[in-house]
């Protein structure tokens, strides 16, 4: 056990996983289109349109983030996978039904997908635009981890944007209209699609105040659950099943004090350590301090704690510990170690938060703003996504705590959660608000969003049960800060 043992079997939890990862994916996302189109073969197009764009992304990251110097882990590269099928899919059902709908009026099916082309392009532009901007203010965050995921995620949006709009227009038109088969659209079918949420328009037409309260009152209710969240895992509780690293630091711990597996280290110059070793022993929690190796002009304290590496116990003794070394007269020490690492990370963490969730908002709302033209909209479209994420942190939460048992969140779960989840739950909204304000230009704006909410309901519903889907794959792998984030993006796409 110790640091380097940890590290080696968080290496080994990422060996094979991208393979696993990925094929559960493809599994999770050819299922879903099967049943959303009923057509034995029409799911394929989009599938294997996807599958490329993800491999493209794979490679082109790999050889462009060198060049910025950006480190881009396994849990990036998991992350980006399955953030590329998502948004490409959300793409392509969003793509298709409007596809569907033109070869209902149109003889020829180029001309058809002229016009769904450019009547979804700028809903499709403006969803990869927000959430490429919003994973690139990961780039301002300290954590070089989180640093990989905005930039290997961002590039995969763009990517998957790219799919989109060029390769799988191209496909969907060499296959023909039978490729829809056995629903196959004739010029002057009427469409199947869109009576239950024809029916749920109609409902908040006639009551929309009711609708409204009462929906604002729900996510209330579901957002309490997010009260005394709590935030930082251990070294030891970051694992689904335990590693041997784990098991060596729990036996360790019922010999020894608990923090003998990962010594705080306390640098200082040589004529200050035995001062330094007497001010340590005055710090409670500090079960020893014995002076260690020293060369040149540095010399080495080993201080162990009575805590558990990484938990807030030892974060507790560490910050004393370093205060009161800190204080020994002409010593210049500096405390280092495992357990201070995951300090500085978890410290990293808030500052990040506090960085990035403003900028998200801001980007966010600029978006929408362009898009539609409005101040209001974008206020009330802003709000409906946040409301969504406090609702789904306080489900994931009980969840977390009551059924998975887990007793905290990771440090990274909450900043990117937010992210996935402003950035994505937003694109729901632009398809519904692009395709009113639309049908508005010709009608008022109220039968604009009741055509609107027939046309892309299904649509959306389609879409976000498979992102939701793609999103809960995460639980796959052995690590809690990826089961952590897929549940609550799962939960807060639904």
């Amino acid at each position: 056990t110790g640091g380097p043992a940890i590290i080696t079997d968080l290496t080994k939890v990422f060996e094979g996983a991208d393979t696993t990862l990925l094929a559960a994916t493809a599994l999770v996302v050819a299922v879903l289109l099967l049943i959303t189109y009923r057509s034995p073969w029409l799911w394929l197009v989009p599938l294997v349109v996807v599958g490329v764009a993800e491999q493209v992304t794979t490679k082109l990251v790999a050889l462009i983030a060198p060049q910025f110097g950006i480190v881009v882990g396994p849990e990036a590269a998991g992350i980006t996978s399955v953030l590329v099928f998502g948004a490409a899919t959300d793409y392509a059902l969003l793509l298709i039904a409007r596809y569907r709908e033109r070869l209902r009026q149109e003889d020829s099916r180029f001309h058809g997908m002229q016009i769904a082309l450019r009547r979804t392009s700028e809903a499709i532009l403006a969803s990869a635009a927000t959430v490429t901007l919003a994973l690139l203010t990961l780039l301002l965050a300290q954590q070089e981890s989180l640093r990989g995921i905005g930039f290997s995620s961002a590039v995969g949006v763009v990517v998957a944007a790219v799919f989109g709009l060029f390769v799988l227009p191209a496909a969907m038109v060499v296959f023909g209209r039978g490729l829809f088969w056995p629903f196959v659209p004739r010029v002057g079918d009427q469409p199947r699609e869109g009576r239950f949420w024809g029916r749920i328009g109609e409902l908040v037409q006639r009551r929309p105040n009711i609708v409204g309260v009462g929906a604002t009152l729900v996510l209330v209710v579901m957002a309490l659950g997010s009260i005394g969240v709590s935030v930082g895992l251990s070294q030891n509780e970051q694992f689904r099943v335990k590693p041997e690293a784990v098991l060596g630091s729990e036996t360790l711990a019922s010999a020894f004090p608990a923090g003998s597996s990962a010594p705080a280290v306390v640098l200082t110059n040589p004529a200050s350590v035995d001062a330094v070793v007497t001010a340590a022993k005055t710090v409670p929690g500090v079960v020893s301090a014995t002076p260690g190796q020293s060369a040149g002009e540095v010399a080495q304290v080993d201080v162990i704690l009575s805590a558990e590496p990484g938990s807030e116990e030892s974060y507790t003794e560490l910050r004393a510990l370093r205060e009161t070394v800190a204080g020994v007269p002409g010593a210049d020490a500096v405390v280092g170690g495992d357990t201070a690492t995951r300090l500085d990370g978890r410290d990293a963490a808030l500052r990040d938060a506090k960085v990035v969730i403003p900028i998200v908002l801001v980007i966010v709302f600029t978006v929408l703003v362009l898009l539609l033209r409005s101040f209001l909209a974008p206020v009330l479209l802003v709000a409906t996504v946040l409301g969504t994420f406090f609702a789904a942190l306080g489900v994931s939460w009980w969840i977390c705590q009551h059924v998975l048992g887990y007793p905290a969140l990771d440090n990274s779960v909450l900043l990117l959660s937010f992210l996935f989840l402003v950035a994505l739950g937003v694109d729901y909204n632009i398809f519904l608000a692009t395709r009113a304000r639309e049908e508005a230009l010709t009608s008022t704006t109220r039968d604009g969003m009741l055509v609107a909410l027939k046309a892309t309901g299904g649509v959306i519903t389609s879409a976000g049960i498979l992102l939701a889907a793609v999103f809960a794959v995460l639980g796959v792998l052995p690590l809690i800060a990826l089961a952590q984030v897929g549940l609550i993006v799962c939960v807060g796409v639904l």
